[in-house]
């Protein structure tokens, strides 16, 4: 068990956390959860050792390893398979189990051999992620594992992580993500550490629920302090009352100052819809591009409308031209080939990680959002700039002090500013946090007109798209359906079966033994969830069954005092009424919730046995 007492950090006079602690038990998989800024990679730099706490410690098990990805790219073997396989136990050596991740994270087999300073940035930080998996450590600290990776890999690392053995805590700003993997979630929130049980909604809920009871307790302190105050100035001055006016002088000085929460900020989005009665805005035929001659055709023959109401979601693996495409469909690449037609009244709103370079670094933030829609007032930009948390004096930083979240943030205002029908978006969600994500997928959703997206959050697909550009190993095609019902139907061509396990033999035979090993631990892991929900419901049945006895012994109670004839009855009798009634009503509704709960929980416990016996069924197919 991972141990954190009373931890505080301070950067100058910011105070980002105090008094945090937790503790982290065998196999908890743990979602970090805060607003940009809260101090996330900051608790992980001091979990690592990078950082030394203000006060406070940490406390781990003897011989207790931990794996981080580290974001510093420095590599010392000659190609990517050497890289990997030198974290390796030399007695639990295989290069099979490298190379079994590196293709889980899209790497081929001809990358294998390749120095590792060819490859971009992005599968430089995927070679580091795959020596921390290999390294085998008892706690993996993962700070957005998934910000360079595909969708395909994501889906991957998601499954790995699910059957990984030992303590995670994870830092990600993919829901979805986070959702699947997790056993608890815990978030930085008003600069205090909170952790609680199951995903990231139940969290907030939390979060919701305290803050909700702490602003009634705080109205009603207020409106009994505003009470005694008027009965001290009204008789004060009446020697008949001036005890009790003193009296309650005194309580009004023992009680307790409760302040009045902040609100807490949020990026605002709000697009400025330019209405349009056609039913098409758009139609792209037979749309093909590469960069030169010498460059392969990245997608051929690309066929699709846009209609009103459409969300189009590019998808696939890196590389491989979704941002390309969205480029030639906002015009600025020209295609090798092929037509498009834009409705006349259509009006593109259009963000792209590459246009942050576009920006002019001597221009304000306040300037730079003008220059999209000169129609509006200073105080409707400034209102944009404040909805990017660019607030009074900030908006007049210059752009080229900004940081590249900084920048993207102008970059969406700049989409917030102009008028528009068709909204193309390259990975909107890079550098937003959880809530701003919500925020702007809930935009997108309520966007009268149109939108194309590129995107690897399966949240955000699973809502937002009705239909799909996929590209595949020979190119891009058309889908014409949602996510949901792209897998169901066809899925992704390089998505292996999470259960296969393939020996990297000249033959392709199935490692038996590994296979073996992997049903084991497919139906452990089922045994372990169904008997977790099982200790869950059994303790949420005594609870029950504890409160019915209570519910049975006060309402036997209520009905003796009913009893009594009403000469006998005084203040005392309708005081013990209306206190039994009040306890009665109380019960019931904590009965309710706890039903609430165990149906949750039996719902749940038969997911789990759907789940893993599908599982366990392939698994065992293969062995046969």
């Amino acid at each position: 068990m991972i141990q954190v007492n009373n931890l505080s950090k301070h950067f100058g006079a910011q105070v980002l956390f105090e008094g945090v602690q937790f503790q982290l038990g065998k196999n908890e998989k743990v979602g970090l959860v805060g607003r940009n800024g809260a101090g996330k990679t900051t608790l992980f730099k001091l979990i690592t050792g990078e950082l030394t706490p203000d006060s406070g410690e940490i406390i781990f098990p003897k011989n207790y390893k931990w794996g981080t990805l580290k974001q510093h790219l420095v590599f010392t073997q000659k190609n990517v398979l050497l890289e990997c396989t030198q974290v390796l136990n030399p007695e639990e050596y295989s290069d099979h189990e490298a190379e079994k991740i590196l293709m889980g994270l899209g790497f081929s087999e001809e990358d294998f051999q390749k120095p590792c300073e060819s490859f971009s940035g992005g599968y430089q930080i995927r070679i580091n992620l795959a020596k921390v998996l290999l390294s085998k450590p008892d706690m993996l600290l993962l700070d957005e594992p998934t910000n360079y990776l595909d969708i395909v890999s994501m889906r991957w690392l998601k499954d790995f992580l699910k059957r990984f053995t030992g303590e995670i805590i994870i830092i990600t700003h993919d829901r979805d993500f986070m959702d699947e993997v997790v056993t608890h979630t815990m978030g930085l929130h008003r600069k205090m550490l909170k952790k609680v049980k199951g995903p990231t909604y139940k969290f907030y809920e939390k979060i919701l629920e305290e803050e909700e009871i702490y602003e009634k307790t705080r109205e009603n302190l207020e409106k009994k302090k505003k009470d005694l105050e008027a009965f001290v100035e009204r008789f004060k001055a009446k020697a008949s009352k001036a005890g009790q006016a003193q009296s309650r002088m005194k309580m009004l000085s023992k009680m307790d100052q409760m302040d009045q929460l902040d609100r807490v900020k949020n990026l605002g989005f709000s697009f400025r819809y330019k209405d349009i009665e056609a039913k098409q805005l758009a139609r792209f035929e037979n749309l093909s591009f590469r960069y030169r001659e010498d460059t392969p055709i990245l997608f051929n023959q690309v066929t699709f409308d846009v209609n009103k109401g459409d969300c189009i979601a590019i998808i696939g693996k890196n590389g491989k031209g979704k941002s390309t495409l969205l480029n030639v469909i906002g015009e600025f690449l020209t295609p090798l080939a092929g037509s498009f037609y834009f409705h006349p009244k259509v009006q593109k709103g259009f963000f792209g990680q590459t246009n942050i370079s576009r920006l002019q670094n001597e221009a304000t933030i306040e300037e730079e959002i003008r220059t999209e829609n000169g129609d509006l007032s200073h105080t409707e930009i400034r209102s944009i700039c404040g909805a990017m948390m660019f607030d009074s004096d900030l908006a007049l930083k210059k752009i080229k002090v900004l940081s590249g979240g900084e920048k993207a943030r102008v970059m969406l205002g700049k989409i917030l500013a102009r008028p528009s029908n068709l909204l193309l978006l390259d990975e909107p969600t890079n550098h937003l946090d959880m809530e701003s994500i919500e925020t702007l997928t809930e935009e997108i959703e309520q966007f009268p007109g149109a939108s194309i997206i590129v995107t690897h959050s399966e949240m955000m697909l699973h809502r937002l798209a009705t239909k799909l550009v996929v590209f595949r190993k020979n190119g891009a095609e058309f889908f014409h359906g949602t996510y949901a019902e792209f897998l169901e139907k066809i899925g992704f061509e390089d998505e292996e079966d999470k259960i296969t396990l393939k020996a990297n033999s000249k033959d392709g035979a199935i490692d038996k033994k590994k296979l073996r090993i992997e049903l084991e631990s497919l139906k452990n892991e089922k045994a372990l969830k169904l008997r977790r929900n099982r200790e869950e419901m059994e303790k949420i049945e005594a609870i029950i069954v504890e409160k019915e006895e209570l519910y049975k012994k006060i309402e036997l109670k209520l009905n003796e005092l009913s009893m009594v004839e009403s000469s006998q009855q005084n203040n005392s009798h309708h005081e013990a009424v209306q206190n039994f009634s009040h306890a009665i009503g109380k019960l019931q509704k904590q009965m309710d919730e706890s039903f609430e709960e165990l149906e949750k929980l039996s719902a749940e416990s038969g997911a789990i046995e759907e789940f893993y016996q599908q599982k366990i069924k392939q698994s065992e197919d293969l062995l046969c």
